[in-house]
């Protein structure tokens, strides 16, 4: 091994490595590039029948990008330690937004959910920045309780105690999709934290067994969760949304009708700028491209875990957690959503991370990819490799 003799500085010499993660600012541009060329397509009769403009939608979308990866460059710019340290504080502020949500006069109700707060030309949806603060409270949480997480009560019921408030917070809205992938999350940032594995079991049973109450209870969960296994026994109906996505996979086939010649987006398949995006580009560029993009947020994932694993290694432990956690928190959301648009999930009103359409999931997304990016920097060390 060879040296470089700087002034005043003695190090080994190889080759240089690139700032930043190559593979994930790479699958992020493209996806965020789709995202742009997707909801544009998917929502320009609707946009111009509903605004007059058929670049509405466009427009937004685009800004919110932008300001998306200025997100992300801010937070590329921060330190870790400043957000292990903020974790609380996030949570804090996340749950008191959720409240305020639900107060008459200040949140928005639209299709029947309280989930916005308009501020000017910005509809914020806290829920959409819980899901974030929640995986880094929680990352913060598994190092100070490290010791502590064999205990049952000081390990995973505290995090569950906290995780039904916001849960209850999220059901008043209702917002049942971001409470299954907070729950998702945080349970699997538990159990890879090193929580006893039949605490774990005892906590995920009775979370399931309240979500399997909470549909029984309420017609409208019921009629998702049982129309998505036969959506073609109310296609009219229950089953209507469904058997539209369907139709749309159906009629792609391998390389898609075309961009810009779907036939579903045109009133057929109601949300298809926004959590159906994904149908709409099944119908337009087909298997092809739904594979193509499998395979970006499966680098995402696989690239978080490694970042995670390099963390680990240097020491660097609430790096590792809040690693884990991201990698969950957006390759779940994206499997959910692709499950529900392909009739394997039932409804849940989510979107495809930096594609669907929507401001706060735009931002929330290119933050903890910031994030994500500023860790595995952090982890690696210098910007040098091995000669």
């Amino acid at each position: 091994m060879s040296a470089v003799i700087m002034p005043g500085v003695l190090r080994s010499a190889g080759r240089a490595r690139p700032a930043w993660d190559p593979w994930l600012l790479g699958s992020t541009i493209v996806l965020l590039a789709t995202g742009v060329i997707m909801v544009y397509s998917a929502s320009v009769a609707y946009a111009d029948r509903e605004m007059n403009n058929s670049a509405y939608f466009l427009i937004r979308h685009a800004s919110y990008t932008i300001l998306g990866l200025l997100f992300m460059a801010l937070t590329m710019r921060t330190r870790v330690r400043w957000w292990e340290k903020s974790g609380p504080y996030l949570l804090l502020i996340g749950m008191v937004s959720l409240f305020v949500v639900l107060l008459p006069g200040i949140g928005a109700h639209v299709n029947g959910s309280s989930r916005w707060i308009r501020l000017g030309v910005l509809n914020v949806q806290p829920s959409e920045f819980m899901k974030l603060f929640a995986v880094i409270y929680v990352a913060g949480y598994l190092v100070r309780k490290q010791e502590a997480l064999k205990n049952f009560t000081q390990g995973i019921v505290m995090v569950s105690l906290v995780l039904a408030v916001i849960g209850a917070l999220l059901l008043m809205e209702p917002d049942m999709g971001s409470l299954v992938v907070i729950t998702v999350t945080v349970f699997s940032m538990l159990f890879l934290g090193g929580v006893r594995f039949w605490h774990f079991m005892m906590v995920l049973g009775a979370g399931a067994g309240s979500m399997v109450l909470l549909t029984i209870i309420s017609p409208y969960r019921m009629a998702r969760a049982t129309s998505f296994m036969d959506p073609f026994a109310d296609p009219f109906n229950t089953g209507f949304q469904l058997v539209q996505s369907l139709i749309a996979f159906g009629r792609g086939e391998w390389f898609g009708a075309g961009l810009g010649a779907s036939m579903q987006k045109l009133f057929y398949l109601p949300a298809s700028h926004t959590d159906f995006v994904f149908a709409v580009m099944a119908e337009e560029l087909g298997l092809v491209a739904v594979l193509g993009m499998m395979v970006l947020y499966s680098i995402i994932i696989v690239r978080a875990f490694v970042i995670a694993h390099q963390a680990e290694v240097a020491g660097q432990i609430y790096g590792a957690r809040l690693a884990q956690g991201i990698g969950l928190l957006l390759g779940g959301q994206a499997m959910i959503n692709m499950g529900v648009n392909m009739g394997l999930l039932p409804t849940k009103g989510l979107t495809l991370p930096f594609v669907s359409y929507g401001g706060s999931s735009m931002l929330v997304s290119c933050m903890a990819m910031g994030l994500l990016l500023l860790i595995g920097r952090a982890a690696r060390g210098g910007n040098w490799g091995a000669a």
